[in-house]
């Protein structure tokens, strides 16, 4: 049976003590994925040309983001990351600090659903979230993406 830490690729979460700005922490976010070849370089560069032009369109919740691009922006295969920010980077003035960003790269329509539907369970979970915004380290917030 698939689980939600199956969508993430070895190496994919990561711990950071911040980010100088919005455009670093979408950087850090997407390291991993251009890495294990999940997603090309320019997918990240899409992610944030999209977002000076339209908003950070993938905040989810306070202090939570997804941020993505267009399959056709250079995702090689689906697969997530997950980067916690100890201390929040401000992407919108509206919004508050974005601490945890989910990375999605989907290669199309139908591939990323199943980790779609498990993060908005996981996301529903107020004890889930905050477990996974005071993670000590990596191992704690695969323990708890294993539940989803």
């Amino acid at each position: 049976m698939q689980t939600l830490i199956d969508f993430f690729p070895e190496n994919s979460i990561a711990i950071y003590p911040s980010a100088e700005h919005w455009e670093q922490a979408i950087d850090l976010s997407m390291a991993s994925l251009i890495e294990s070849h999940a997603v090309k370089p320019e997918y990240s560069q899409a992610i944030k040309d999209a977002t000076r032009e339209i908003g950070p369109y993938y905040i989810l919740a306070p202090e939570i983001a997804m941020p993505h691009a267009r399959p056709e922006n250079g995702v090689n295969h689906t697969a997530l990351s997950l980067t916690l920010l100890r201390e929040g980077v401000i992407f919108d003035a509206d919004c508050e600090p974005v601490k945890l960003l989910i990375g999605l790269a989907a290669k199309d329509a139908d591939s990323h659903i199943y980790a779609i539907q498990a993060l908005s369970e996981m996301f529903c979970d107020d004890d889930s979230i905050t477990s996974l915004l005071n993670a000590t380290n990596t191992e704690n917030i695969k323990e708890i993406l294993k539940h989803y």
